[in-house]
């Protein structure tokens, strides 16, 4: 769903911008409160898995097809805040190494991929999980749900947006129901994602699940053919906060690697929902060339790599590590400096 140069004017694109620059800056303060030394490299992680797995479009109708827009995800695994930053990272990288998402229109796209996916499926996960059982199945089904819903609502704000400052006279409510009905089926494809992934780490690590705070499901055993509570350990497993996170945060990176890197290779070719309905409709008559057409890395090949596995899968992890380096670094600063604000008031107290 990134929307490319042209489709909104440039007096609403620049107050898109605005918002999106605050919604940010509120996000870089929340995110102080969400990352410590352990979840700051994780936070960096989910991005490239992010980035990763937005290059595997699926066929959702015919000439059609979807990919992850990973608010849901996000915001689940890593918080709310640092969700939209991880958004809004991969949303960077995109638009200015691979040509994907105008630059004009970046406020846009972190307003509608970001800030409203993310708000509208963890707002829907939190209500979920206030009234479900707290177990892992329930943080699993509401994933699931989050995610399905924040689809459709990223794609009926952006007919509000196109509505205000739209580049071409199409009656808005074609538009409404051209982008409601795919999203929705694109919004089953994400929250399959999103349930898939959030249901692999949380069987593994719940503790690094933001949304999973709080969990404790005691460990099962089937006794004749009955299961019951295991008992407790004879020796206390190490505390949460001092458990190792090498091992998740190498899985994590292999995979996003071999997705970006070889599956990509088999992705749908088909436009996405936005580029379908655009073309159906006319939305994209006022489309501009993206400022960066002629990259080393647009449309996610290399350039003068002749052979096209090759070129997109060192695309896609020229990608992944693009991002996990911007992530992590950006992340690692706002981690840095709530710790750096927490010794500085741990010594105010002393003095007093």
């Amino acid at each position: 769903m990134h929307v490319p140069d042209g489709f909104i004017n440039a007096p609403v694109s620049a107050v898109a911008g605005v918002v999106a620059a605050g919604a940010v800056a509120v996000s870089l303060k929340g995110a102080r409160r969400e990352l410590d030394e352990r979840t700051a490299p994780l936070a960096g992680l989910v991005a490239a898995f992010i980035f990763a797995v937005q290059m595997l479009n699926f066929p959702v109708a015919a000439g059609t097809s979807g990919h992850l827009l990973g608010g849901a995800l996000a915001a689940i695994l890593v918080g709310p805040y640092t969700g939209v930053l991880c958004i809004s990272v991969v949303l960077l990288m995109q638009g200015i190494l691979f040509a994907d998402g105008g630059l004009t229109a970046l406020g846009v796209n972190i307003l509608d991929m970001g800030v409203v996916t993310t708000v509208v499926a963890y707002a829907l996960f939190r209500g979920l999980l206030g009234v479900l059982p707290r177990t892992r199945r329930s943080v699993t089904a509401a994933s699931f749900v989050a995610a399905l819903v924040s689809v459709p609502a990223a794609a009926c704000a952006f007919t509000l947006i196109y509505w205000i400052g739209g580049t071409t006279d199409i009656p808005i409510g074609k538009v409404l129901t051209a982008m409601g009905g795919v999203h929705v089926l694109i919004g089953i494809g994400e929250a399959l994602i999103t349930a898939l992934t959030v249901g692999a780490v949380v069987a593994v690590r719940p503790d690094l699940v933001h949304g999973a705070k709080g969990l404790a499901a005691p460990l099962k055993l089937r006794v004749d053919g009955e299961l019951v509570d295991a008992p407790a350990p004879a020796r206390e497993p190490a505390p949460a906060a001092h458990r190792p996170t090498r091992g998740l945060w190498v899985t994590g990176l292999v995979t996003a690697l071999v997705l970006a890197g070889f599956v990509s290779f088999y992705a749908s070719a088909d436009p996405d929902g936005l580029e379908k309905v655009a073309a159906d409709k006319g939305i994209d008559k006022e489309a501009k060339e993206h400022a960066t057409a002629d990259s080393p890395l647009a449309d996610y090949g290399v350039k003068d790599v002749s052979n096209a596995r090759l070129s997109g899968g060192l695309a896609g992890v020229i990608g992944v590590g693009a991002t996990l380096v911007a992530g992590s670094g950006a992340f690692y600063v706002v981690s840095r400096r709530r710790r750096t604000q927490g010794e500085a008031g741990t010594r105010t107290e002393e003095k007093v």
